[in-house]
Parts: C-alpha cells; sequence; structure tokens
C-alpha cells in the first residue's frame, strides 16, 4: 500500500499533453482579462481544464470524439448545476441521480468512468453558484466553448501528422517482437507483447471507416505482426523443446541465429515506422535466407512442422518488408491498393446490455455507484445544514477519492488530503509573501496545469497538490479574497476524504470477493479463443482469421483484467500469503494454456500440423468441458474432479492415433494444455473448500 502511494511512474510523465493542456487553459483566461470579462474567462477556462483529462495520446480521431464528448458533458453539468442550485431538494435529487450514473459508468471502461466523475464533479461546483436560466445557459454555452477550444489545439496536428500515432503503436509493437525473438520467456510468464497488441489493434480501430491506401497497408502490417508474434512463440517453444533433447546443438544454434538475425530485421521495421528511416534490410535478408537454409539441411532435427514454421516466418517478413516500402506517407504515393483484412474493434456488448448486466448487488460496479451515491448526498446534505463556506469541495473530493476498489480508495484518499495541504501551505505562502497581480496568477495558472497533465499521471498526489493551489488562484481571479477560501477549502477537502473512507469501510467490495469472477472471465475467454483455434484446425477450407483475432484480443483484455485484479488483491488488508500464493498459481498456469494454445494456432497458420487424428475431436470436446466446468466452479457451482473428463486419457490415444514426428508439436502442446488444466482443476477445488 505504501509503494502504491508514493511510486512515481515515469513512463506515464507527458510534457506535450501538458504544453498543449496549459495553452488551452491559458487562451481563455488571457482573453476574458483581455476584455475586462475575467468572470466569463474563468467559466471557459473551468471547461477547458475539466476536458483536459480526458486528452491523452490516443489516435487523434478517438481523441476528438472522447474530448468533444467530454466537453458537452462538461457544458450541461454547467448549466444543470447553475440550475439546480436555486433548488436545494432538487438539487440533492439531481446529485444522487448523476452520481449513481457516474458510478455505473465504470463498468463500461475507464474513459467512461472518467467522463461521469468529470461531469458530477462539474455539477457539484456550479451548483454553488446558481444563477438565473438565460445566465446558466451562457455559462454552459462558455464552458463547451472552452471544452472545445481544449479540443481543437489537442488535435491541431492531425492534418500534417495524420497517421504518427498508428505508426507510433505498430512501432512499439514491432520492437516488442524484435525483443521477443531474441529473449523468449517461459510458459508459466504471460504470453509476451499481450499490451503493445492491444494498444496497436486500439490504436488501429480508429482507421475502421478509413479505406485509405495508408490506412489499408498500417491494418495490413498489424496482421502481419500478429503472425509473426505467433510464430515466434511457436520456435521458442520449439527450441526449449530442442535444447532438451540430446544431439541437437547444432540445430539449437542455426535456430538461435535464425531468430538473431529477425531480432534485426523486426527492429529495423520498428525503426522505419518510428523515425521514417529508410529500410536498408537487404544484407539481414540474405543473412535470414541462409539461416533458413541451415536449418532446411537438418529436416531430421527440425521436423516436418519446424521446417514449415521457417518457411512461414520468412514469408512474413517478406510481406512486411514489401508493404514498408510504401508504409510511411512521402513513400507511397501512386502505389498500388492493397487489398487486407480490415480488423474491427471487439465488441461482444453494447454499453446498453454491458449496463444492464451490472444493476445487482453482486456487482463491484453497481456497488461502487450505490456507495458513491450516498458519499456525495451525505456531503451535500452535512453541507446545507451546517451552512460551511465553500461546502461544494466536500461532495467534489467524494466524487474523486472514491473508487470502487480498496486500493484506489484509500491510496487516493491519502494523496488528496497530502496533496491539497501542500498545495495550500503553497498558496498560503504565496499571499503571504506578496499580492500577485492579474497576469502573473494567469502565468501560474498555466504552470499549475501544465504540472496537473505532465506529471499528474505519474503519481496522483501531484494533481492534487496543483489542484489545489490551481483552485484558489482561479477563485483569487474572480475578486475572492484567498484567506478563507484556503481555510475552507483544507477543511471541507479533509470532511469529503473522511466520508469517502467512510463510505467504503461501511459497505466495502474486497477484491477476493470478486477475484473468482474475473478468473472465470478469463477462462471463458481462453475458451472461446481455443474454440475458435479448433475450428480452424478441424476445417482450414474455413479459416477465419477475423475470429481468431477477435478471440484472441478477448482473451488479452481477459488476461489484463486478472493481473490488475492480482495487484489489487495483493494491496488488499487481511489478504494472507496462502491466498495470494493459490491465485498466483491460478494466472500461472493460465498463462501456460494460453502459450500451448497460441503455438497450435501458429502451427496451423503455418501450415506445420497434419490433418486432425481421430481422437483428436473427442479430446478438444473434453477441453471445452473442463473450461466450462472450471469456470463454472469458480462462480460458485459444485465441482468434483472425478466427474471430470479424463484428459490425460484423451491426451494418450490422441498421441497413439498417428505419426509421433509428424504432430510432435500438436503432441507437445495438448500435453500442456492437460497438465494446465488439470493443475487448474485442483487449484479451483483447493480454493473452493477454503472459502
Amino acid at each position: 500500500m505504501r509503494q502504491e502511494v508514493v511510486r512515481f511512474q515515469r513512463g506515464s510523465v507527458r510534457p506535450y499533453i501538458g504544453v498543449r493542456n496549459a495553452i488551452g487553459v491559458l487562451l481563455p483566461l488571457a482573453l476574458g482579462a483581455g476584455t475586462g470579462s475575467v468572470a466569463s474567462g474563468l467559466v471557459a477556462a473551468t471547461g477547458a481544464l475539466n476536458v483536459a483529462f480526458s486528452d491523452s495520446d490516443a489516435p487523434y480521431a478517438i481523441r476528438a470524439r472522447r474530448m468533444a464528448a467530454a466537453s458537452i458533458v462538461v457544458g450541461i453539468g454547467v448549466m444543470a448545476g447553475a440550475l439546480c442550485g436555486w433548488h436545494k431538494a432538487l438539487l440533492v435529487l439531481v446529485t444522487l441521480a448523476w452520481a449513481f450514473a457516474a458510478g455505473m459508468l465504470v463498468a463500461l471502461d475507464q474513459t467512461a468512468a472518467d467522463l461521469g466523475t468529470i461531469s458530477l464533479v462539474t455539477l457539484v461546483v456550479f451548483a454553488a453558484f446558481p444563477l438565473p436560466p438565460e445566465k446558466a445557459m451562457i455559462s454552459g454555452a462558455l464552458a463547451l466553448a472552452g471544452g472545445l477550444t481544449q479540443t481543437a489545439i489537442s488535435v491541431l496536428l492531425w492534418p500534417l501528422r495524420r497517421y504518427a500515432i498508428e505508426r507510433r503503436a505498430l512501432a512499439e509493437l514491432f520492437d516488442g517482437l524484435a525483443d521477443l525473438a531474441s529473449r523468449p520467456g517461459t510458459a508459466y510468464e504471460a504470453p509476451a507483447l499481450s499490451a503493445q497488441s492491444t494498444q496497436a489493434q486500439d490504436s488501429l480501430a480508429a482507421l475502421d471507416r478509413d479505406y485509405s491506401v495508408d490506412a489499408e497497408r498500417y491494418r495490413a502490417l498489424l496482421s502481419q505482426a500478429e503472425r509473426i508474434r505467433l510464430s515466434l512463440v511457436a520456435l521458442n517453444r520449439m527450441r526449449i523443446r530442442m535444447e532438451r533433447a540430446p544431439g541437437t546443438a547444432d540445430t539449437v544454434a542455426a535456430l538461435c541465429r535464425f531468430l538473431e538475425v529477425s531480432s534485426g530485421l523486426l527492429r529495423m521495421v520498428g525503426n522505419q515506422l518510428r523515425d521514417g528511416v529508410p529500410l536498408k534490410g537487404t544484407a539481414l535478408l540474405d543473412e535470414a535466407r541462409s539461416a533458413a537454409e541451415a536449418l532446411r539441411g537438418r529436416p531430421f532435427e527440425m521436423g516436418s512442422e519446424g521446417l514449415k514454421l521457417i518457411d512461414a516466418v520468412a514469408g512474413q517478413f517478406r510481406a512486411t518488408f514489401d508493404l514498408m516500402g510504401r508504409a510511411i506517407p512521402r513513400h507511397n504515393r501512386g502505389a498500388p491498393h492493397y487489398d487486407a483484412w480490415r480488423p474491427r474493434r471487439l465488441r461482444l456488448h453494447s454499453a446498453r446490455a454491458t449496463l444492464r448486466a451490472n444493476l445487482s448487488l453482486q456487482s463491484a460496479a453497481c456497488r461502487h455507484a450505490i456507495r458513491l451515491c450516498a458519499g456525495v448526498a451525505i456531503a451535500e446534505v452535512v453541507g446545507l445544514r451546517l451552512e460551511l463556506t465553500r461546502a461544494y469541495w466536500a461532495p467534489m473530493t467524494v466524487a474523486i477519492v472514491l473508487k470502487p476498489d480498496f486500493t484506489a480508495t484509500f491510496s487516493r484518499g491519502v494523496l488528496r488530503l497530502a496533496g491539497t495541504f501542500i498545495g495550500l501551505l503553497l498558496t498560503t505562502a504565496l499571499f503571504r509573501v506578496g499580492s500577485p497581480g492579474t497576469g502573473f496568477e494567469i502565468a501560474l495558472v498555466a504552470l499549475l496545469t501544465f504540472a496537473t497533465r505532465c506529471f499528474g499521471p505519474a503519481n496522483y498526489g501531484i494533481v492534487a497538490t496543483a489542484i489545489t493551489a490551481l483552485v484558489v488562484l482561479l477563485v483569487a481571479l474572480n475578486g475572492v479574497a484567498p484567506g478563507p477560501v484556503i481555510l475552507w477549502r483544507g477543511f471541507n477537502t479533509l470532511l469529503g476524504g473522511a466520508l469517502s473512507l467512510a463510505a467504503y469501510a461501511a459497505w466495502p467490495t474486497w477484491e477476493r470477493t470478486q477475484v473468482g469472477e474475473t478468473f472465470a472471465r478469463l477462462l471463458d475467454a481462453y475458451a472461446a479463443y481455443f474454440q475458435a483455434v479448433r475450428r480452424t484446425y478441424e476445417r482450414p477450407r474455413e479459416r477465419r482469421l477475423r475470429d481468431l483475432d477477435a478471440r484472441r484480443l478477448a482473451s488479452r483484455r481477459a488476461r489484463s483484467n486478472a493481473e490488475a485484479s492480482m495487484l489489487r488483491l495483493a494491496s488488499e488488508p487481511a489478504t494472507n500469503t496462502e491466498t495470494l500464493r493459490l491465485w498466483s498459481g491460478v494466472l500461472a498456469n493460465s498463462h501456460r494454456l494460453v502459450n500451448a494454445l497460441m503455438a497450435l494456432e501458429a502451427g496451423m497458420s503455418a501450415d506445420g500440423i497434419g490433418p486432425p487424428r481421430p481422437g483428436f475431436a473427442r479430446f478438444a470436446s473434453d477441453v471445452e468441458v473442463v473450461l466450462h466446468s472450471l469456470s463454472a466452479a469458480l462462480r460458485g457451482s459444485r465441482l468434483d474432479l472425478s466427474e471430470l473428463p479424463d484428459l490425460r486419457e484423451d491426451h494418450n490415444r490422441l498421441v497413439s492415433a498417428g505419426d509421433p514426428d509428424r504432430y510432435a508439436l500438436v503432441n507437445a502442446e495438448t500435453d500442456r494444455i492437460v497438465n494446465s488444466l488439470n493443475t487448474l482443476a485442483e487449484e479451483v477445488v483447493r480454493w473452493r473448500a477454503g472459502m
């Protein structure tokens, strides 16, 4: 927990975002001060500041949609808050409904959750400054204009750098492939490049409706990268198997040489995508060809499946280099159209269906929504009853601090309180030293906005400190004496933080009660992926790459959720070592399972495995039964190991049904599937016994 509070993630520092967001806040303030309408400038700057939190390194199209949506929501929040502020009972009802809706948005994704929090904070703050209807509408329009200005600045370079973000995501993926070729992992680790591959998929999803030559090629490059990733996984696993066999040292050395040259080729592709460096890979391609020929000269050690994998990788490299010759915009004028598969973002459920499914007290999202609703309502009522000055800071703090899980709530609560008091001390010292002029205050607002958006993602305490000082300066710009503001800001923040922690303590959602469902969804995703692999193996003429890639992407997302759940579980109080060890074992064996599935898919893609043997259908069906049985047990169903299919006997029949040399890859990977599932079954039984 201490590490969570003090951690500074250097990789999350975003100076470019900080600069453009600071400019977006500075412009309306400077315009308002220059025209003598500071109040209007403050409202527009507030809209720009709120929308800045939706800015990111996402592709321009996705970024524009998110920030435009945030601008609209912030404008509505400003208008609704200013209108409802006159009627306290109505304000409480609207705030309750808004808080519940904002809390439920965590069931969708982080972007929706952030938008819900921003809109709730905006409503609460502007409800403290009630306005007549016409002025409320003008304020909402000003906030909308500020948000749209921030959006325009963020996407200003879109026409000049149209595909820069997509190229950068692809470059990181190819760099990761180069590392994978040179440094293989183990079967118990998560499949390599999960994060980079998912990021590239998400980035190129913005091109779904773009059918230009460039967009087609980037999608084709992504498809080639996915194929290369699978082939490298299979080759590395083959290398590990050969290292254990006697008399294969020369073949292993030749395979390592091939992988080393492959790493250089992939690194070159990443460099061109990132920097536009022209490809000079002729020599490396010749080396790869020579290394492949050396491996073809050892058919006994490599086997037919190994040779076909080598041929597949070589073909994938040639296709990638052919695409790269025209992938950078300035190099591909007049290039012919490349007919490539067009991957689209996987959407298993609509937002409406997801929210409906989470309307249950068993849902962490619903419990969070109720907690948030109660916490904000109590803070509002306490502020109204006690007639506290600047009372809106208490419900605002509740909205910001309260999160669905204990770790985030506790760490945010600590950092929010610490950052608030540090920020108040800094502003107190500033106004004690002297009375800064309007120009100096506006410059400080821009500087603090930069600090918030540049360094804030690395540690939330920086956000809390900078925002506290920034709000005091914004209030001072509006002509309010900063002394009382500082005092009441500190008191109400302390009140809101205490209410947040109390709300979570009164009705907690411990990760240990959610981790079973998270891992059940992981096994469901792996079952769906296995079904796609099986269908492709049994009916190769009906090979559906789209379906395979979609199932693999869904598996990666489920795996990321499981890994995040493990981190939250480790941070919770009263989580014992035995529980952590058990779930760590489940996660490790699930990694072993999916590595085997990916190796099978790679063998199929290279046509490196023979046609299905008579025993494969039964084996595959029993694997699906076991996966679904384990998933059901994690959700609370009874599990009896004696009633599960005997996968080991299925595997023995499968191995004895065909040529062991021809089916070496299938035999090895199905053996790993059996081992991992049998171990998973024992671990799930242990977990059920300890509940």
